[in-house]
């Protein structure tokens, strides 16, 4: 993205004065182009790399390779590590490179929406990342909320309009938004073009339901509140049209302050396949250990007497040197108790399932025509791992339809199934009568 992206020195208070570029750049506030992508073309080696060599598989192969260049304890070439290596790196890298394309594609389409904005007194189509801090924005029915705006005026009675806040907190109930008084009375555009209020506010937050600020105009103030602003990712729905002061953009936005950054995220399986690699290496600590003991018996005890025949390697003066030699040789030659492909069999399964969950017809919504879709390969396994549920019984999650249809208890499945019941519960387990009112 191109343009400031912020100050390096935080907030104590946002001063933002409507069609006024120049006033409002000295702030040097955040550009409305937003970035959800991971790496760029200079950051992607060392990162995924760093990524990558945070797998203990990965970074216990590293070390093998290490040992494999020293001389005096390897028996097996550096070649036959490096190999297979570089080739789970390099699958591992592609896949993370293939999702961070598309993120970089997602973004680049989010960046490149319309919106109309005034500039000169006149409505001009400009892309999302090209709009600033201070401009004044036309919204009509059913488009996206650009930035954060703070609400002027609309095409309905008092300044009221409805929106959408889905992609914010789930819920698909209409809201209602409405311009302070003073405003609301500016509904074309030469009004809107001679606007010069200054807006006082509070610095960016992620918090949703709770906005403070003052608008100063004509040497009179406004207290201005959460109801009168559209967050960005909102959906006018029901109004013709309104028009809004942008207060907050890009990554100033409460929606991308609530994202956060992208961080690179482990499953439990991930965890899990770390801690079996831990054991499985501290198995192969004790192999090496035990016949290293083994070693540095018999090279004291038996071995000394075809020191004519078999003479020590140079450098080794001792049976206990020898057999500290020979510990890092077992490791080496027992390396492959370590299963360097258990992390790219996951990933390339974790990348199938993917495409199947895209694929898979009975997730599709045709009500809204909308098909599942995974936007990322590394989570998969995630899905339904839930231990508590919160719900405040608006429907957000169940469409208000709450119907008793199946459950385990202690391994045992009970409900419908094909329209009969699966199983009888057993005793003491009760089971919901099935004429039982619904929550």
């Amino acid at each position: 993205c191109m343009g400031v992206t912020g100050c390096c020195v935080a907030e104590e208070e946002r001063r933002v004065r409507a069609n006024a570029r120049e006033y409002n750049e000295k702030f040097q506030y955040a550009s409305n182009c937003i970035k959800t992508s991971k790496y760029n073309i200079v950051t992607f080696l060392p990162v995924n790399l760093f990524e990558q060599f945070q797998e203990v598989a990965n970074t216990y192969f590293l070390f093998l390779l290490i040992l494999q260049l020293i001389p005096q304890i390897s028996s097996l070439s550096w070649f036959t590590t490096i190999v297979p290596l570089v080739l789970v790196l390099t699958i591992t890298a592609v896949k993370d490179a293939t999702d961070d394309y598309f993120r970089h594609k997602s973004d680049n389409q989010v960046n490149n929406r319309q919106s109309q904005v005034l500039i000169g007194g006149v409505l001009r189509q400009e892309q999302w990342m090209n709009v600033r801090v201070g401009d004044i924005i036309k919204l009509e029915n059913n488009q996206f909320v650009a930035a954060d705006l703070l609400l002027l005026s609309s095409s309905e009675p008092h300044g009221l309009c409805y929106i959408e806040t889905a992609e914010l907190d789930g819920e698909t109930n209409m809201k209602v938004r409405q311009a302070i008084p003073v405003t609301a009375e500016l509904g074309d555009t030469s009004k809107l073009a001679r606007f010069d209020g200054e807006v006082i506010c509070e610095p960016p937050n992620n918090k949703l339901d709770k906005f403070g600020g003052t608008l100063y105009w004509k040497e009179n103030k406004y207290p201005l509140s959460n109801q009168n602003m559209l967050l960005r990712g909102c959906v006018l729905r029901n109004t013709e049209w309104c028009f809004g002061l942008v207060i907050f953009a890009g990554p100033d936005t409460k929606l991308m302050q609530n994202s956060g950054r992208t961080k690179f995220k482990r499953t439990s399986i991930d965890r899990l396949m770390n801690t079996l690699v831990l054991w499985i290496f501290g198995f192969l600590v004790c192999m090496g250990v035990i016949l290293a003991i083994g070693n540095a018996i018999w090279e004291h005890e038996v071995g000394i007497c075809f020191q004519i025949y078999l003479p020590w390697d140079e450098g080794v003066h001792s049976a206990f040197f020898s057999g500290f030699l020979s510990f890092w040789s077992y490791i080496i030659i027992l390396n492959t108790v370590v299963p360097i492909s258990l992390y790219v069999s996951v990933e390339v399964i974790r990348l199938g399932h993917s495409y199947f969950i895209n694929w898979d017809k009975k997730m599709y919504c045709a009500k809204r025509q909308t098909p599942a879709e995974a936007r990322t390969t590394t989570l998969n396994e995630e899905l339904g791992q839930v231990e508590y549920i919160f719900s405040d019984k608006t429907g957000t999650l169940t469409q208000n339809i709450m119907v008793f249809s199946k459950c385990s208890v202690n391994g045992h499945s009970y409900g419908e199934r094909h329209g009969t019941c699966s199983c009888t519960p057993e005793p003491g387990i009760l089971s919901p009568p099935p004429h039982s009112p619904q929550p």
